[in-house]
This record gives structure tokens, C-alpha cells and sequence, in this order.
């Protein structure tokens, strides 16, 4: 056969398998990915990619009751599933998104925990008293302190549980208003919300534990003053009412409802959020319906290091592995591992209410959170301290000076002009050298429902509401005024433990 002719038909079998359907598509195919993908595209980087890939059960695999009713997919309503499953009670999780996570998919920094194995490890002295009183000193004294108690003395074995379902927490750093290395991550020292929101999303799903999304509860029904149950309305296929024998509300806060936070807070109004759009706080209304009480609800944290144009959290770590603020003028201006609403209130004193975070390539290796912020355009880059100062707009021999001084400082273990002690293991002089603006923005309601050590939901009198449960953020009393980073995640998995347990027990006693 001629050469040609066989190059033709080669040709020709080639156009007929594209035809057919056998060749590259030309159109993405409608999955979970592609679903992921669109969210993506649209901004909304709050999912994680286990999260959005995840396959949810189907509706036609709805019951019509279960033994317990757990409201948000959260890190706090996972962990409640998780140890109902291992009481023995069957039970199913309702999130009104279209993925899981919620405002834990946003954490960054980590999770806080005293007297762990981890710790101990590496050499880390820590009490769970220290534990208690800097949290305590971090609230301005105004955390309910049973709560507190209860919290810092089960932090540990909290760490025990998530690493016994594969999710470890080992690469410990320190977080503002902290005075021990305490704040476990991953072991490659990336975002915490991420990696524990897979990881509880693979355990939920490994036990079987249904978990329905794009599922809104509206309701919680009761009969002789006991949560019975919940109306939820699904995207597509009307409300429907699911019978239960207890109720765990782990809807999160309302970090997102401009509106709540207008009336409790309105000199709040045009500040960012860093919140999730599902933090509206849709449990604390139906909490409330139900006879529930609130606390704390005008305590907002303000976070003081947020991205502003995209509303993104740019996490403590990157301060607590050395970085520094600096001002307009290229001058540090606070201690950088303050409170947070010390820090804030620094920044909202300058004229222009925004600073720079200033760090180096070790930094950046060690908080490896800065990789995100770096792909989503956040950080300028330079290989010299003086190409840096003339992007970012500040004085060159100032920055360098501030850099200078804040080096002799970490060599010498003494910041003598802020008083900062922690976060100074490195100095900042390992090129290239990067800088992000940042700013204050909404990041956390203290506020909520009062609830006590057993998660169970207290009325007006003070006393519990039967068959109701929380726990998480759509909870209050725990941080008092002002919320130690770190903590809130530790709040959702011991609480949300707790909440598993306790509506497990009262499910067993009422039988």
C-alpha cells in the first residue's frame, strides 16, 4: 500500500473514533468534581476538595425518624455523629449547604490543647491550670467557668480521639495571648479545617452515618416540652418532618447575618466577615422558639489580620511562627502575639486602620498556610528588604531598621519595645521576604445559646430543655469577651463529643 494512502486512512480511522464518541471530550461531565470546580470558580473557597467531592447520601435514602437529629456539618456536629454511632444509636446529620464544613473548613491555625501526648513528645511543659488561666485572662475574666474547666481538662484526650480516627495533630505552634506551644496542626504544619474536616467526613462516612445536604431545618418540633424532632425543607423536594428522640443543634454562628450583627453590634456595620455564608445563625432562632436562652450575644470578634478585598482570613500561625506587623511607615506598632482584640484595637489606632504582615522564606516553610495565600495573589514577594519596602510603599531604611531591631531581639530574647515573648524561635532574615495588607474583619460570634458541661440546652430558669443538645459556635458563654485563636476548634470536638454522648445517654434513659 502506498505510503499516503496509509497515512490517510490512519487519518481517516482517527476523525471516525472522535465521532464516535472513543476520542477526548470536549465537554466536562456533570460530577461532584465538576460541581467543585464551579463553586471554585464562583469565589467560594470555603469548601475543602474532600468536602465538595464527596458523595452525600442520596434523599430516597431518607427515614422518616432516627434516634438522634444532629443539625450542621460542621467539625462539632461530625464529632456529636461520631460518638453516637459508637454509643450504639443511629443517627443522621442535616446540612443546609451544599457540602460539609461550615466555618470549620475555614479554620487556619489550629487547635489548641493542654497535657497532650504530642506535647509531651517534643518536649513541650504544659498544665492544664496554665491552660485554664490564660484562656480565662484572654476573656477578660468573664468565661463561664465550669465550662471553661470542662473544656481545658478534656482538650487532651480530645487530641487522643481525632488521632485514634486518623486525623493527627502533631506540628505544634503558639497562637496570641498564649504562653505555651499549644496549638496543634497537621503534621506539615497546613491550614487545620481542611485536613479535619476530611478526615471526620471520611470517618462519618466509613461508619454509615446518613448525612443529607442542601437540607434546611426550619423547626424543631416537641411534645410535652421534649424535642421531638425537626422540619427541614430539601432544595428541590419540599419540607418534610423527621422524628427523633433527641436533637443536636451544631448550626455555627452568625458571623455571616449582617443583620443580627447591626442590632447587637452596630459599630460593626461595613467591617468584612471572614465567615462562612451558611453563619447566619439559623440554630440560635430555633433554639429560642423552643424556649432556649442566649448569652454574650454582642461579644463579636474582630479578627486583625484579614485580607480584605477577598474577605480571607490570613491565620495566627504566620505570627506565631516569627512574622511582624508594621505600619505605613515601616515601624512595628503592638505586640504581635497579643489578643486579639488587642491587637485590633492597634491596628483600627493607625489612620489608615490597615498594616502589613512582614515575614521571610522561613516563615513561609513553616506555616505552610502561606502557600494559599500566595495562589490566591495575596503576597508580595522580593528578594531584598529594600525591593519590598518599595512595593509594598513604606520607607526602605525603616523597614530594614525595624528588621534589624526586631532580629537583635530574637537573638537576644528580649523585644523591648513591645514586650512580645513568644513566636521569637527565628529571626526574619532569610531572603526572598514577603508582605500581605491586612486588616480587621468579623470573625467569630461569641455569643449564643446557654447550654452546660452535659451540651444540654438550659431555659430561661436555668434548666434543661429536654431532648435538646448543642454545641460549637452556635453556642456562647465558653470565650467570654474575647476568644483565644486556637480555641474554637477544640471547642467543636470536645463539645461535639460531649453532645454525642450526652444525647446518646438521654436517648438510652428515656427508652
Amino acid at each position: 500500500m502506498p505510503k499516503k494512502l496509509k497515512i490517510a486512512l490512519i487519518l481517516l480511522l482517527f476523525i471516525l473514533l472522535i465521532m464516535s464518541g472513543c476520542g477526548p471530550r470536549t465537554t466536562k461531565p456533570e460530577t461532584n468534581e465538576g460541581a467543585a470546580q464551579e463553586e471554585k470558580d464562583k469565589g467560594k473557597k470555603d469548601a475543602t476538595s474532600g468536602a465538595s467531592m464527596a458523595n452525600y447520601t442520596p434523599l430516597e435514602e431518607l427515614k422518616d425518624s432516627y434516634d438522634i437529629v444532629i443539625v450542621g456539618a460542621g467539625g462539632a456536629g461530625m464529632s456529636a455523629a461520631l460518638e453516637a454511632k459508637a454509643a450504639g444509636m443511629n443517627p443522621v446529620i442535616l446540612e443546609k449547604m451544599p457540602v460539609a464544613g461550615g466555618n470549620t473548613s475555614k479554620a487556619s491555625s489550629g487547635m489548641n490543647a493542654s497535657e497532650t501526648k504530642f506535647q509531651k513528645e517534643q518536649g513541650i511543659s504544659d498544665r492544664n491550670d496554665l491552660f485554664y488561666e490564660e484562656t480565662l485572662k484572654g476573656g477578660h475574666n468573664t468565661n463561664n467557668k465550669d465550662m471553661l474547666r470542662f473544656f481545658v481538662d478534656h482538650s487532651a484526650d480530645a487530641i487522643d480521639w481525632l488521632d485514634s480516627i486518623g486525623i493527627t495533630l502533631n506540628n505544634i505552634t503558639i497562637t496570641g495571648g498564649m504562653s505555651e506551644k499549644r496549638t496543634h496542626r497537621p503534621k506539615d504544619g497546613s491550614a487545620v479545617g481542611q485536613y479535619l474536616v476530611t478526615g471526620l467526613l471520611k470517618n462519618v462516612q466509613e461508619q454509615g452515618i446518613p448525612i443529607f445536604v442542601n437540607a434546611n431545618v426550619k423547626e424543631i418540633t416537641k411534645q410535652d416540652g421534649k424535642a421531638n424532632g425537626v422540619k427541614v425543607a430539601f432544595t428541590q423536594h419540599g419540607e418534610k418532618t423527621i422524628a427523633a428522640k433527641s436533637v443536636v443543634i451544631t448550626a455555627g454562628g452568625f458571623g455571616a447575618n449582617m443583620d443580627i450583627i447591626a442590632q447587637v453590634r452596630p459599630d460593626l456595620e461595613g467591617y468584612v466577615t471572614t465567615n462562612h455564608e451558611g453563619s447566619t445563625g439559623d440554630g440560635i432562632s430555633m433554639i429560642e422558639k423552643m424556649g432556649g436562652t442566649t448569652v454574650d450575644m454582642e461579644e463579636i470578634q474582630v479578627h486583625p489580620t484579614v485580607q480584605q478585598e477577598n474577605s480571607y482570613l490570613i491565620g495566627e500561625v504566620v505570627r506565631g511562627e516569627g512574622a511582624i506587623l508594621i505600619n505605613s511607615k515601616g515601624e512595628r506598632f503592638i505586640n504581635e502575639m497579643a489578643a486579639r482584640d488587642s491587637v485590633t484595637a492597634a491596628i483600627n489606632k493607625l489612620p489608615e486602620k490597615k498594616a502589613f504582615l512582614v515575614f521571610d522564606s522561613g516563615v513561609r516553610s513553616r506555616a505552610t498556610a502561606v502557600e494559599e495565600y500566595v495562589k490566591m495573589g495575596f503576597v508580595k514577594t522580593k528578594d531584598t528588604i529594600e525591593a519590598l519596602a518599595g512595593d509594598i510603599g513604606v520607607p526602605a531604611d525603616q523597614l530594614h531598621k525595624t528588621l534589624d531591631t526586631w532580629n537583635s531581639a530574637v537573638k537576644n530574647k528580649k523585644d523591648a519595645e513591645f514586650g512580645r515573648k513568644t513566636g521569637m524561635d527565628h529571626d526574619l532574615s532569610a531572603a526572598p521576604y514577603y508582605a500581605i495588607r491586612i486588616g480587621p474583619g468579623i470573625h467569630y460570634t461569641m455569643g449564643g445559646v446557654r447550654i452546660n458541661t452535659n451540651t444540654e440546652v438550659l431555659d430561661q430558669n436555668g434548666k434543661p430543655i429536654p431532648g435538646l443538645f448543642a454545641a460549637g459556635e452556635v453556642t456562647g458563654g465558653l470565650h467570654g469577651e474575647n476568644r483565644i485563636g486556637g480555641n474554637s476548634v477544640a471547642e467543636i470536638i470536645i463539645f461535639g463529643r460531649q453532645a454525642g454522648i450526652k444525647s446518646s445517654e438521654y436517648v438510652k434513659t428515656a427508652k
